[in-house]
C-alpha cells in the first residue's frame, strides 16, 4: 500500500457513480442501462480501493436494447436501509432497498411512472419530510435541462405533489442539458451537485438555496480547464470518518467507458471547492490511509460456485446457458442473432482503461462457433467454427485455419493504447498475431466490452479455461 493515489481511481466504464460512507465503510453504484445483473455495489475503506461485493438488480429485459434500462442511479443508506433510486427512461422513477448492501435486494418500486424521468436523488429531511428531484430525458419526455422536485412518501412508496420546477437551465447562460442532480442538505442549507454541458465537454456545477424548493443560485465548481481531463461529469460528494470531503465523479473516455476520479474538496466562503482550485487533479494522498488493498477482478479461474461478479450479460440469461464445472465455463451453442451486437447470450465485462492482454483457452464439442469478442457500436471476435468433423479457427476477414479434434485452441485479444486490439491465437505453434487490428468502439453511452459467446443450434457447446486479463499499469 501507498500513501497516495493517482486518477482515476477506476479506471473501466463505472458510469455514473455515486457513492456514500456508514461508519467506516465506503459503498458506490454505478448505472448499468441493460446488463444483466444490473447495478453493482463495489465495497471501499479508503475510496480508492474498490471491490464489487453484489448487485442490486437481477433482472433486465429479455432483448438487446441498447440505452434502456438502468440509467444514473443514486445510493443512500436511511432508516437503517440501503436504498438505490434510478430511472428508467421507459418506465419511470424506481427503487430498490436492502439492509446489506450484499443483498438480497428487494424488487424495483415505481415511485413515480412516466417516460424521460431519469437521474432520481432523494432526501429524508431533519424534519421527517422526504423529497425527490431528478431530471428529463429529452429523447423520451421531449424537454431537458431542467431539474423537477417532489415531496414524496417517507417510505418511498410515492411522490406526493405534481413537482415543481427548481431549475430550469434553459435560463441560465452557457448551460446546456443540465442532469445527474445529487440532493444534499449540509449545516441549513440545500445543495444540489448536478453537471450540465454534455458528458464529453462539460463541467460540475453546485446549486444552493435556504429552501428545498428554491430559488437556487449556482457555481461552477469543476471544469477541464489546463488539465487533460474532459469533462469532468457528474458522480457524488462524501465525507471520512475524519472529516474530510470528497468528490467522485466520471471522464467519458470513448471505447473505455466512463472512468471514475477522486477529487480532494473543501468548503470556502460557502461553496465547495473541487481538486486543484476547480480543476481535477492527478491525485494525491490517500483519504483514508490503512485501506486494504483491493480492485474489481478481471480474470475468472471459473472456480465457481458462480460467475465472478464482473460479468454480466447483454440482457436476461437463461440458465440453460452456460454452466460452471470442473474449473471450466460452459457455454451452450444457443441460437441467436448472428450480430454479437443484439445477442443476449454474450457474456461480458468492461474493458480496462489501460493496456491488457487476455487470453483463454477454447474447445468446441460439435457443431456451433464461439469465441472472445470485443462488442461496442462495433464488434469483432477470434475463436473457433465446427461444421460436422471440421474446425476452423476464425477471426474476421482471414482464412479459416484447420484446427485438430476441435481444440483445445488460446485464442486472445491484446489491448493498446487508443483500444486498438490485436487479436491472438495459439494452435499449438506459439501464440501469434492473426486477422486484422480491430478499433474497439463505445456502445451506447457504455464503453465497450470484453465477451464470451457460443452460437448454434443448440446442439454443441463451447469449454472456456480460466479468463486472464494481464493489465500493463
Amino acid at each position: 500500500m501507498t500513501a497516495t493515489y493517482r486518477n482515476p481511481v477506476l479506471n473501466a466504464d463505472w458510469s455514473d457513480p455515486d457513492v456514500i460512507r456508514v461508519g467506516e465503510d465506503f459503498y458506490l453504484t454505478v448505472s448499468t442501462f441493460t446488463k444483466v445483473p444490473g447495478l453493482p455495489i463495489l465495497h471501499s475503506r479508503d475510496l480508492v480501493n474498490w471491490t464489487i461485493i453484489g448487485h442490486a438488480v437481477t433482472g433486465g429485459y429479455d432483448d438487446v436494447r441498447p440505452g434502456c434500462g438502468v440509467w444514473a442511479p443514486s445510493l443512500r443508506h436511511h432508516g437503517g436501509r440501503f436504498w438505490i433510486f434510478y430511472g428508467d427512461p421507459d418506465v419511470g422513477i424506481c427503487w430498490v432497498g436492502a439492509q446489506d448492501p450484499r443483498g438480497p435486494w428487494s424488487e424495483p418500486h415505481v415511485v413515480k411512472p412516466g417516460l424521460g424521468l431519469i437521474d432520481p436523488c432523494p432526501l429524508w429531511d431533519d424534519d421527517g419530510q422526504a423529497y425527490l428531484v431528478h431530471g428529463w430525458a429529452k429523447s423520451r419526455a421531449g424537454v431537458n435541462n431542467r431539474l423537477t422536485m417532489h415531496r414524496m412518501a417517507p417510505d418511498g412508496s410515492a411522490v406526493l405533489d405534481e413537482g415543481t420546477l427548481v431549475i430550469d437551465a434553459d435560463l441560465l447562460p452557457g448551460y446546456r442539458t443540465l442532469e445527474g442532480p445529487k440532493l444534499y442538505k449540509r449545516d441549513g442549507v440545500y445543495w444540489i451537485f448536478a453537471p450540465a454541458g454534455g458528458v464529453e465537454q462539460g463541467w460540475q456545477s453546485v446549486f444552493r438555496s435556504e429552501s428545498v424548493f428554491g430559488p437556487y443560485e449556482d457555481r461552477i465548481v469543476l471544469e477541464q480547464g489546463g488539465t487533460d481531463v474532459n469533462g469532468p461529469h457528474q458522480g457524488g460528494w462524501v465525507d471520512t470518518p475524519s472529516g474530510g470531503h470528497w468528490f467522485m465523479h466520471f471522464q467519458d473516455r470513448g471505447p473505455y467507458g466512463r472512468v471514475v476520479h477522486l477529487q480532494p474538496m473543501r468548503w470556502n466562503g460557502g461553496w465547495p471547492v473541487m481538486g486543484a482550485d476547480g480543476e481535477p487533479v492527478p491525485g494525491g494522498p490517500v483519504p483514508v490511509p490503512g485501506g486494504e488493498p483491493g480492485e474489481p477482478a478481471v480474470s475468472d479461474d471459473f472456480a465457481g460456485p458462480g460467475l465472478g461478479l464482473q460479468w454480466s450479460w447483454q440482457a436476461n440469461p437463461d440458465p440453460s446457458w452456460w454452466e460452471l464445472r470442473d474449473g471450466r465455463l460452459r457455454l451452450a451453442c444457443v441460437p441467436g442473432p448472428e450480430d454479437l451486437r443484439e445477442r443476449p447470450s454474450v457474456l461480458g465485462q468492461r474493458l480496462p482503461g489501460d493496456p491488457c492482454t487476455v487470453t483463454t483457452s477454447l474447445t468446441l464439442e460439435g457443431e456451433g462457433r464461439a469465441g472472445l469478442a470485443v462488442v461496442g457500436f462495433t464488434a469483432a471476435s477470434v475463436g473457433l467454427e465446427r461444421t460436422g468433423d471440421k474446425t476452423v479457427l476464425v477471426c474476421g476477414d482471414m482464412e479459416p485455419v484447420p484446427v485438430e479434434d476441435g481444440g483445445p485452441v488460446t485464442v486472445g485479444a491484446r489491448v493498446g493504447a487508443g483500444a486498438l486490439v490485436t487479436f491472438l491465437a495459439d494452435t499449438g505453434e506459439g501464440p501469434r498475431e492473426i486477422g486484422e487490428p480491430f478499433q474497439a468502439t463505445q456502445g451506447r453511452w457504455v464503453g465497450a466490452v470484453l465477451g464470451l459467446y457460443a452460437a448454434g443450434s443448440g446442439a454443441g457447446q463451447a469449454i472456456f479455461d480460466a479468463f486472464t486479463v494481464d493489465i500493463e499499469r
